[in-house]
């Protein structure tokens, strides 16, 4: 432990060079005499709660020198006139710097061994409010934020169980970021707990740049060609909880508004609130409706094409379908286009401002539309079924899920091409195989509950229902 010196002009200096006073503009620091006594203030401007460092301060210049009189060690200050509920004295240097650099106000004393450290932080934060995603018609319209502890508060408000524990970590080997595991003591696996936990604590990352998915690369299985999300994200306090009541485990990032939801299995991408604001029969419909439509959309487009590739393998009810109309592209050739301009729309929304989104929806619909087909570069009947395609992957919650069926549609699109009816087979049997060879970051497994199988667990998944002692 690099301890902190007993010689007050030592930790001054020392602190004031690897803490950037004079350097750094926004490091606060300010020099006090506490009953006769020197002392110094660091603090970092803008995550320092004014009011309340300021009465303190001002408590502290008011002591007379019998106040402080016969105290060796700043713990004896801080249970004596530190009147902020969050104090600890530490002696680790390299502690103390860490947690200034976190927002806690550090405060050294001549003559007292040790520094205090006053989490008196305040970090700027926007309001709370309704997230982009996960909407609902009825329920709460509130959201977690970008900072760690309102998030726990509530997750609090609606789980009021002593059995509810917030474990805090640090993760990052330089920006030290707060990560934080919510979950009920008495109904968590504490195996997968631990599990978890050691993912955590040996994470080899400078930092966490891009919050919950810095976390999830840092600890998820060496899976790079496989696409399929191995967590579930929401930025839903009432989803979170609800999950945590289950037995699941909440893994909070600091600067990230969407919390992690583990352990994750690819059925459970098949839930969504909606299900649980309507009543069960309704609940049950969207669900199934979700699932199929979602499934559909994975193969609709190589299907289709594997059924006018070749004349005559259509019965005659179907003949509708074996006649796309002529375009200057093929028709394989017009499905990756339309796949990929549906993408770069996409990305080009993002970076549309608001005052301009609806010239370019309308700019998109006739790129998409008359224009392409007038000119003949796409057949309309390419554009309808992306069309379903491109509704389709709004209809579930997960934007990862919907980018890893994208991917495994144009594989399957492109296998179809080259091999015809066993390019089709082939790909469908390849999808099966990588879901059921896909790791999840922890857990049973990917595909839980159908291997290993529960029956039980099965039905509720595709049948929403009613509220009762195990269903939150």
């Amino acid at each position: 432990m690099n301890r902190i010196s007993s010689n007050y002009e030592e930790n001054v200096q020392w602190f004031n060079d690897v803490l950037g006073a004079g350097r750094s503009c926004d490091m606060v620091c300010r020099d006090l005499y506490v009953g006769g006594r020197r002392a110094r203030f660091w603090v970092i401007d803008g995550f320092g709660g004014d009011a309340i460092l300021e009465r303190m301060g001002a408590f502290w210049l008011s002591l007379q020198p019998e106040a402080v009189q016969g105290l060796t060690e700043m713990q004896q200050f801080a249970d004596r006139y530190v009147t902020f509920m969050e104090v600890n004295v530490s002696y680790d240097r390299d502690d103390i710097v860490t947690s200034v650099l976190m927002g806690k106000s550090l405060l050294v004393m001549e003559g007292l061994s040790g520094a205090a450290l006053i989490d008196a932080k305040k970090y700027p934060s926007r309001s709370v409010g309704e997230p982009p995603d996960g909407k609902v018609l009825r329920g709460s319209h509130d959201g977690f934020i970008e900072a760690v502890v309102p998030n726990m508060a509530m997750l609090r408000r609606r789980i009021r169980d002593p059995h509810l524990t917030m474990e805090g970590l640090k993760v990052g080997q330089r920006t030290h970021s707060d990560v934080a595991l919510c979950y009920l003591d008495d109904r968590v696996d504490h195996a997968l707990l631990d599990e978890l936990r050691h993912k955590l604590q040996n994470i080899q990352a400078n930092s966490l740049t891009m919050a919950q998915e810095s976390v999830a690369e840092a600890i998820r299985p060496k899976q790079w060609y496989n696409p399929f999300p191995k967590v579930r994200y929401t930025e839903r306090p009432d989803t979170a909880a609800a999950c945590v009541m289950e037995g699941s485990i909440i893994l909070m990032v600091d600067n990230s508004a969407a919390v992690m939801i583990l352990p994750t299995t690819f059925f459970d991408f098949t839930q969504e609130a909606n299900d649980f604001y309507f009543p069960p029969l309704v609940g049950t419909y969207l669900r199934i409706l979700r699932v199929t439509v979602f499934l559909i959309s994975l193969l609709i487009t190589p299907a289709w094409y594997l059924m006018v590739s070749s004349p005559g393998r259509l019965p005659s009810w179907l003949d509708f379908l074996s006649s796309p109309e002529p375009a200057a592209l093929s028709l394989l050739s017009q499905l990756l286009v339309v796949e990929f301009l549906i993408d770069v729309l996409k990305l080009a929304s993002l970076n549309t401002p608001d005052t301009l989104s609806n010239s370019f929806s309308m700019l998109g619909a006739l790129i998409l539309g008359d224009f392409a087909v007038q000119a003949g570069w796409l057949g309309p009947e390419v554009l309808v079924y992306m069309a379903f395609v491109s509704v389709a992957g709004f209809a579930q919650p997960s934007y990862e899920l919907g980018y890893a069926f994208k991917l495994l549609r144009v594989a399957l699109l492109l296998l179809t091409a080259a091999f015809d009816v066993w390019g089709f087979c082939l790909g469908f049997v390849g999808i099966l195989v990588l879901l059921a060879t896909t790791k999840p970051l922890v857990g049973h497994g990917y595909l839980y509950p159908l291997i290993p199988f529960n029956g039980k667990a099965i039905r509720r998944l595709l049948v929403r229902e009613p509220i009762n002692r195990d269903n939150t």
